[in-house]
């Protein structure tokens, strides 16, 4: 491990298993005619998955097995970035394909057969986890936040509040702007001062980060509204405008979780509820509305959302490529994520 990391014996959730068997060249007879045959895989260069097993992969949980199989080639690594994200259950964007891990402060960063290796002066709050490490997820929230758009900074440091009650804006803050380095500390403010814990999902995450890229107010989080029967919760209230917004998810209404007609229904009534209590109108969105800001910005104008600000128009357009990586739609775990 890097001389650098303090492995401090603290207690976190425990870390995401290999979703499928892994198996070593060395201990499977003909282990690459068999892969030809098509019944094993190669998940990293000497690791191997049973095909059955493989294939109905999610690409987040492909991910999380390339981090496995790497651990097993290249033992006592400590996680970073988004391979310490998958390890502790926060939010992936697709397969992001290159598993990260600290590496030797002396040398220059590299990147070999899949695994880049990232240079640091700055100590981490890293955690031993038995043949291997990771980086705390306050810390992976902060590394990323300096190392990705501010749309994935914002996603990460939310999830690691939800993730350790420890942590907080504050501390977050403080760890970015105490590292030795200066790259990337100037980005990483905007989504570490505007992480919140009340934010329960990737998808609302993403979302209040686009809302004010494109120059509207920010709004408050998870507002309850209580009637005679049922107490309802949104996601976005506006109460300037009397405008609340719900951040749906596009697999909401497509058959798992109930019939789609039932759904569309519940939430026509709900929506009945809450202008009943007072809301002039409810405005609902899913990832892609996301991936094309131009369609959240169109929904939310024609909720009647005013604009506050002038759009960000650089961000904006980079963002459409940070939320729409390969493989898209983003990993949510039920440790970390509350729906969609």
């Amino acid at each position: 491990m890097p001389s650098n990391a303090d492995v401090l014996p603290v207690a976190r959730p425990a870390p995401f298993a290999c979703p499928v068997p892994l198996l070593r060249a060395r201990d499977v007879p003909h282990a690459a005619r068999l892969a030809s045959r098509g019944e094993l895989v190669s998940v990293v260069r000497g690791v191997y998955s049973p095909t059955a097993s493989w294939r109905p992969l999610l690409p987040w949980d492909r991910y999380l097995a390339r981090i496995h199989a790497t651990i097993l080639v290249h033992p006592g690594l400590v996680l970073s970035h988004e391979s310490a994200a998958a390890i502790w259950g926060m939010p992936v964007l697709g397969d992001p394909g290159v598993v990260h891990a600290l590496g030797d402060p002396t040398r220059t960063s590299r990147l070999h057969a899949g695994l880049r290796l990232h240079t640091t002066t700055g100590a981490r709050d890293v955690v031993d986890l038995g043949g291997f490490a990771a980086v705390a997820p306050s810390d992976c929230a902060v590394d990323l936040a300096r190392a990705r758009h501010v749309v994935v900074g914002l996603i990460a440091a939310d999830a690691a509040l939800r993730l350790d009650p420890a942590a907080s804006v504050e501390s977050l803050v403080e760890q970015n702007e105490q590292r030795p380095s200066s790259r990337g500390r100037r980005i990483a403010r905007w989504p570490l001062h505007r992480a919140r814990a009340e934010a329960e999902s990737t998808l609302e995450s993403a979302s209040r980060a686009i809302i004010e890229l494109l120059g509207y107010e920010e709004p408050e989080l998870q507002t309850e509204w209580s009637g005679p029967a049922v107490t309802d919760r949104t996601d976005f209230w506006w109460p300037g405008s009397g405008i609340a917004g719900e951040a749906d998810g596009d697999l909401k209404y497509d058959g798992r979780f109930g019939d789609p007609v039932s759904l569309l229904r519940a939430r026509r009534e709900r929506d009945h509820r809450l202008r009943s209590r007072g809301i002039r109108s409810v405005a609902h969105w899913g990832w892609s509305d996301l991936v094309d800001p131009d369609a959240l910005d169109g929904i939310l104008r024609g909720a009647g959302l005013p604009r506050v600000a002038l759009p960000d128009p650089y961000r904006l357009a980079t963002a459409r490529i940070a939320l729409a990586p390969r493989h898209s739609v983003p990993r949510l775990h039920a440790r970390a994520e509350n729906g969609v």
